[in-house]
């Protein structure tokens, strides 16, 4: 956002720099939802192949900032899997109180072993060749810890696509686009909630396989960002 922001100035007079951000935001979900949302949702329904997706998302993103990003978000949401969420999830179903147990056991084990294959990189000398190393990224890890914790698959893409909404907007008051009130009444509105759900719709039966960039764009900004002069948030 602050390199689109620091791209974009002077502004046209009839555009507000309000008007502006909206057109971003709108070309940031779609982004994110064509990029990552078919991960999303072959790791949700198949979490046993975690590591290969994991692996073909890293292949697939070819911007070296986003692609920092996503591991950064998915090691982060590993963290707090491990500390916070894992022991409540293992109790749960030791007291048999999910109907989903089956699904539930299978999320827990992949990342069990997911987080013990981190651990290795770098000590396993003897690699897959074509897969490679695991990375960590944000979108299918969101999945299977999801599935994990009993959370359907339309609920966890939503929230997933809501919470990169909220990011975007809380950079733009960071970054003096707009007040905190004006940004809680953008992540409330119809508006948002109805770009959401028309972007995962069109998204939904997209397989891993056809997963790209719609915004090219997109890239370039996000490449630009740690070029630029001056900077209030990391690359």
């Amino acid at each position: 956002m602050e390199s689109y922001i620091a791209h974009h100035k002077p502004l046209p007079p009839y555009v507000t720099p309000f008007t502006s951000f909206n057109r971003f935001l709108s070309l940031s979900l779609a982004s994110i939802a064509s990029t990552t949302i078919p991960y999303l949702r072959r790791a949700h329904r198949q979490p046993e192949e975690l590591e290969r997706l994991d692996n073909d998302l890293d292949a697939s993103t070819p911007c070296t900032v986003a692609r920092r990003a996503s591991v950064a978000q998915g090691l982060a949401m590993l963290q707090v899997w491990e500390r916070a969420l894992k022991s409540s999830a293992i109790q749960r179903i030791q007291e048999g109180q999910r109907d989903s147990q089956h699904h539930t056991v299978r999320a827990v084990a992949v990342l069990d072993q997911f987080s013990e294959s981190l651990k290795n990189v770098g000590v396993d000398e003897e690699h897959d060749e074509v897969n490679g190393a695991v990375n960590g990224h944000f979108a299918p890890l969101w999945a299977v810890v999801c599935l994990a914790l009993d959370i359907d698959l339309e609920q966890a893409a939503y929230v997933f696509m809501l919470n990169h909404a909220k990011a975007v907007l809380s950079a733009a008051v960071r970054a003096s686009v707009m007040g905190p009130y004006q940004s809680q009444g953008v992540l409330a509105g119809n508006a948002l909630q109805k770009t959401i759900a028309e972007l995962l719709q069109k998204e939904w039966w997209t397989e891993p396989e056809d997963a790209g960039q719609v915004v090219p764009i997109m890239d370039l900004w996000m490449g630009r960002h740690e070029l630029l002069y001056s900077r209030i948030f990391n690359s």
